[in-house]
């Protein structure tokens, strides 16, 4: 909203009215850029700019953010046993019974 209004006090020529700007605003920022509106002086395009690279900066950190929850929650819920590694513990353990009484028996028939 406050690039739409600012749009519209630097360009009055491409922008009648401040709610034509916040249009052309959300449209930039969401990236569907209808074209209908579009800033005519320089000034208004290097708001535009930098509308567009902070609403990609905006989405960028929002995604990553999210991202890091997941990973830290998936982190939190693996700092008890990992399943996997407590199976393969319990496998080992079975494995070096089993070749202690083979061992066992092999010294029983010598």
């Amino acid at each position: 909203m406050v690039f739409g209004v600012v749009i519209y006090l630097v360009d009055r020529d491409s922008f009648d009215t401040p709610w034509l700007g916040i249009w052309w605003a959300v449209q930039t920022v969401t990236t569907v850029g209808y074209g209908d509106v579009v800033p005519d002086q320089t000034v208004g395009q290097v708001m535009a700019s930098i509308l567009m690279l902070g609403g990609l900066s905006l989405l960028a950190v929002v995604t990553g953010a999210i991202t890091s929850a997941f990973v830290a929650q998936r982190q939190r819920d693996m700092m008890g046993e990992d399943p996997v590694a407590k199976r393969l513990d319990e496998m080992t353990a079975k494995l070096d019974a089993l070749q202690a009484e083979v061992a066992g028996l092999n010294r029983g028939t010598d």
